[in-house]
């Protein structure tokens, strides 16, 4: 019997990972009847590039897939703990609700050429533990204007060439998600985010888990 269920949420930076997560997480803590186990990771425990002590460190790809390894790992022994304990106990006491940011899809398209059996064992482990996966999208008409809505002194001596560049970095990055949540063993649905409506979309992934 599986105690556990979550989603996985990806995307492209400014998609709105970070404001769906904190939808997410407000969404649950104000549902009684939910989980009191939450386990939240942000892209920080399992992306690829990372900030370590002032330097940025790109893990290859033995790397991403051993971060990803001790995550899932984590989980399943968690879920395995619940059931050892028995069934006589509510979802809301046992259960556990886990979100993930940047997760398998991020790996896939870091080593798109690589053999995928690795990271297909993974997802199969991910869709036992009652995982469900969200890509969160930015129409192409839209991307100049989100990149620039989150952080606007750092696009103030920017020129147009290079905004451009970044849109199009953007876009080609959303393009090869969008592939590889085809080719996925999670199940995968799309949200575009242009609205910006966190609550609305945070209900759309509640009631997709259930």
């Amino acid at each position: 019997m599986s105690h556990i269920r979550g989603i996985i949420l990806e995307g492209y930076s400014h998609a709105g990972k970070t404001s769906v997560l904190k939808a997410l997480k407000l969404l649950q803590a104000q549902d009684e009847s939910s989980e009191r186990s939450i386990i939240v990771l942000s892209e920080h425990y399992s992306q690829i590039l990372n900030n370590v002590h002032g330097e940025f460190k790109c893990l290859n790809r033995d790397e991403h897939l051993n971060v990803l390894k001790e995550r899932v790992n984590m989980l399943r022994q968690l879920n395995e703990w619940a059931t050892y304990l028995g069934p006589d106990a509510s979802k809301a006491s046992r259960g556990i609700f886990f979100i993930l940011e940047r997760f398998h899809l991020n790996h896939r398209v870091a080593f798109p050429v690589d053999s995928l059996h690795e990271i297909e064992k993974i997802e199969n482990e991910l869709l036992l533990l009652g995982a469900k996966c969200v890509l969160l999208t930015v129409s192409s008409e839209n991307i100049e204007q989100r990149m620039q809505s989150r952080t606007p002194h750092e696009w103030r001596n920017k020129t147009k060439e290079e905004i451009r560049k970044s849109a199009d970095d953007f876009l080609h990055t959303q393009s090869e998600l969008r592939k590889q949540s085809s080719l996925s063993i999670l199940p995968t649905i799309e949200i575009n985010t242009d609205n910006k409506e966190w609550a609305a979309y945070a209900n759309e992934l509640i009631e997709l888990l259930c």
